[in-house]
């Protein structure tokens, strides 16, 4: 996986973009084609999503140590 875009990037955002995605695939109003690249768009979407989320996650896990050692 690559790092995510910096400037301008948004959680919010991205997961509403995958909503909307999945809302037209659902919808039925694309053609076929467009069906398997928007939802590839999506699936990329959600990578960007799960690295936020893990980077995060791990950063979290860091701050925790690091607390828990000056605590002791």
């Amino acid at each position: 996986m690559t790092d995510l875009p910096e400037q301008g990037w948004s959680y919010e955002e991205t997961v509403q973009q995958v909503e909307a995605i999945m809302s037209r695939i659902e919808s039925g109003e694309l053609e076929l084609a467009d069906v398997f690249d928007q939802f590839a768009a999506a699936v990329s979407y959600l990578r960007q999503c799960d690295l936020f989320l893990t980077q995060r996650q791990q950063q979290m896990d860091l701050l925790i140590e690091t607390l828990t050692d000056d605590l002791e």
